[in-house]
């Protein structure tokens, strides 16, 4: 399979999962060989004449399940007879049971199909020698914590259990203590550290610029294999067609798809016909694919957590790769607690000109015309025609019309568009002078209205800027954000007031109909007449619909509402989670 020498996650846990009663929590970065570090110690130890589960993997989501028990079978190619079973949601629960009648050594599952399967009374744990708990902090993340504890309940007391994660939130802790005997902490690198084999760079431009930002990036590095994280459902899909329509290979992997629809995208993307997936953070849990190049944040997340698990889908197995995060200025705040908790510092970005992007593009395809192979004998018998043809142009002719014919379309598209304003998250903002009448008027210049959405539908500035942008078209300058407890007040421009009052009146977030009207006509000082409350920001995240598995398995993304590394301990809302018009608000 390629292994010359052990990897230092391997060089570590192997040699102590080979003795007995050996409990281990091994904190490591995600693509540094742990699935080898755990995997060939229980394959040794599987007694194949006793068809009955010895060991038991549990991982957050189906990719991460399906990819374990390949490479399982990939080690024991060489054991005749031994049987992994991949169990997950999404799939023939039927095939499984007969699976399991007939016997199997090591069940590689997700907790909410696994549950299913003992309610059942199909599956038998009795005679489990070791649990693993494989990215154990993205399970804890996912709200599986129940799950994961009526799991370890029907499995012998006197198993090892062995516990993956690459970073140590507290509520690893609490399965420690109630789970463990005496583990041991094997620790590569520093705990929550990042890899430092990956470059992490911030871009800081405004809300309405990003698309076009990551337009530009993805044309500034034409070799580009990478994922591109969205926060919702909804944005993913949107910013997957936006690429698709502009000529670039992306698709998109969110959990409104299917099973098979999942399978064929991630199929499209490991053999490289997808340069770009655009992926929510649930449904890329786990995914192992080679030789990224790129990770791409269109936005920061809310936990640190996340951020880690995003950025070491690139940069695997002592390769090197970017971390790229397209930001808005309010997200400062964000970069710098990532930076303390991974202890990297980020590299602050310079956005691409136009003139950089085709100059790289150029190179790109020189690199290209030298490397093509050539087959003499397939193309012999047409070029005596082709020479002919093109006798009448010389070699420097040939090369302008060859590169003239490749990047006409892109050196028009930046002759014509206007450099990306980048914006410097340091310099004080340009305001006019305040009125002195008490009353928070607007600023000089700008006009200031009134929202039905405030504090208690878990509005904050960020969402509201991006609501402006993404009901007004083109760029709207904003100015003062005062959010009051069920309503809010915001600055514009005095030039794009009526645009914001005309369209901003025309939309719903949640089935609720969005009011945006002069603050003059409200009372600022009071709460009359304030938004009411329900409905609000509801986040749905990427949580699928469905059955029971759907709710557990990798399509649930909030489940039991996650710990914001910020401080806030709510779950942020967005506004374009938003259900569609006229549909029944959920029970």
């Amino acid at each position: 399979m390629g292994y010359e020498s052990p990897m230092p996650v391997q060089e570590e846990v192997i040699p102590f999962l080979l003795g007995e009663d050996n409990d281990v929590i091994a904190l490591a970065q995600t693509g540094t060989g742990k699935t080898a570090a755990y995997g060939l110690p229980i394959l040794q130890k599987i007694n194949v004449s006793q068809y009955q589960p010895q060991a038991l993997i549990l991982c957050p989501t189906r990719e991460l399940c399906l990819q374990i028990a390949d490479d399982l079978n990939d080690y024991s190619k060489y054991i005749d007879n031994l049987k992994v079973l991949p169990v997950y949601g999404g799939s023939s629960i039927e095939s499984q049971i007969k699976t399991l009648k007939r016997g199997v050594h090591v069940v590689v599952a997700t907790p909410g199909r696994l549950i299913d399967l003992m309610n059942r009374r199909t599956v038998d744990l009795s005679n489990v020698l070791n649990v693993i708990l494989d990215e154990a902090d993205e399970m804890l993340n996912m709200g599986f914590t129940d799950s994961i504890n009526e799991i370890l309940a029907a499995v012998p007391e006197n198993r090892n259990m062995l516990l993956f994660s690459a970073t140590m939130p507290k509520e690893i802790a609490n399965i420690t203590k109630k789970y463990m005997k005496n583990p041991k902490e094997i620790v590569i690198g520093n705990k929550n550290e990042g890899n430092k084999n990956i470059r992490d760079i911030y871009y800081m431009v405004r809300a309405q610029d990003k698309y076009l930002a990551l337009k530009r990036l993805a044309d500034y590095y034409p070799n580009i294999y990478g994922i591109v994280f969205c926060r919702t459902r909804k944005e993913t899909q949107e910013i997957a067609d936006k690429l698709i329509q502009d000529g670039y290979n992306a698709d998109s992997l969110h959990g409104e798809l299917s099973q098979a629809q999942r399978d064929y995208v991630m199929q499209k993307f490991r053999i490289k016909n997808i340069q770009l997936l655009v992926a929510t953070d649930v449904a890329a849990r786990g995914l192992d694919v080679d030789d990224l190049t790129h990770v791409i944040n269109y936005g920061l997340p809310d936990e640190v957590e996340s951020y880690t698990h995003r950025r070491g889908r690139t940069g695997r197995a002592g390769k090197t790769g970017i971390a790229i995060s397209i930001c808005h200025v309010r997200e400062k705040g964000k970069i710098r607690e990532i930076e303390r908790i991974i202890n990297k510092k980020f590299d602050k970005g310079e956005m691409p000109t136009g003139e950089q992007i085709c100059e790289k593009q150029l190179f790109n395809l020189v690199d290209q015309i030298e490397k093509v192979k050539v087959n003499e004998e397939e193309i012999a018998n047409l070029m005596p025609s082709i020479y002919r043809k093109l006798e009448w142009l010389d070699k420097e002719d040939i090369i302008k019309r060859v590169v003239s014919m490749e990047f006409n379309r892109m050196i028009d598209y930046y002759k014509d568009n206007d450099d990306i304003e980048v914006v410097d998250e340091n310099a004080p903002r340009e305001r006019g002078k305040r009125s002195s009448n008490g009353r928070g008027d607007a600023e000089e210049g700008y006009a200031r209205f009134f929202i039905n959405f405030g504090k208690t539908d878990e509005l904050t500035p960020p969402q509201l800027i991006e609501l402006v942008n993404k009901c007004v078209p083109g760029k709207v300058r904003i100015g003062r954000i005062d959010l009051r407890d069920n309503f809010s007040f915001f600055e514009v421009e005095e030039g794009e007031a009526k645009r914001v009052v005309d369209l901003m009146n025309g939309f719903e977030v949640d089935g609720r109909r969005i009011s945006v009207e002069p603050a003059q006509a409200r009372n600022e000082g009071s709460g009359s007449r304030g938004g009411y409350r329900g409905g609000g920001f509801r986040d749905r995240r990427d949580s699928g619909r469905g059955g029971r598995d759907s709710r557990r398995d990798s399509d649930r993304g909030d489940r039991g509402g996650r710990r914001s590394s910020y401080g806030d301990e709510k779950p942020k809302r967005k506004f374009y989670d938003d259900a569609p018009r006229g549909k029944k608000k959920r029970k």
